[in-house]
């Protein structure tokens, strides 16, 4: 017998061996009956967990991110009312600068509004 016929033999069992298994483990593996009020019930855990760890930012963080927001709305305010008086008194072709500084400042306070009102405005 040649040790090519002896691997050979050793691969054709393995192989009916795990043939054979197979049923069993799909019979292990197979899902449990499942109904539409479950899923809708786990859903509704799933939502409510994601507004509960929504809801949990504390009133420093939400200082903190609101001060962040303040900065650069502060340094957009002062950049346009630079540009503003250096078109107005100096003469300086600036319109299009002033605009674009004008347009960001007006977004990011409008984003600050916001976000004031919906955190710290009791409903």
């Amino acid at each position: 017998m040649s040790p090519f016929s002896h691997h050979l033999k050793s691969i054709v069992i393995a192989l009916l061996l795990s043939l054979s298994l197979a049923p069993l483990v799909r019979a292990a593996d197979a899902p449990k009956e499942i109904n539409g009020v479950q899923v809708l019930e786990a859903f509704d855990r799933q939502q409510a967990d994601r507004v509960d760890s929504a809801a949990s930012i504390g009133d420093k963080k939400k200082h903190l991110i609101m001060f962040m927001l303040g900065i650069p709305l502060l340094i957009l305010l002062l950049s346009t009312g630079a540009v503003g008086v250096a078109m107005g008194l100096f003469g300086k072709p600036l319109f299009l600068v002033h605009m674009i500084l004008a347009g960001l400042t007006m977004t990011l306070a409008l984003v600050h509004v916001i976000v004031g009102l919906v955190w710290f405005y009791p409903f």
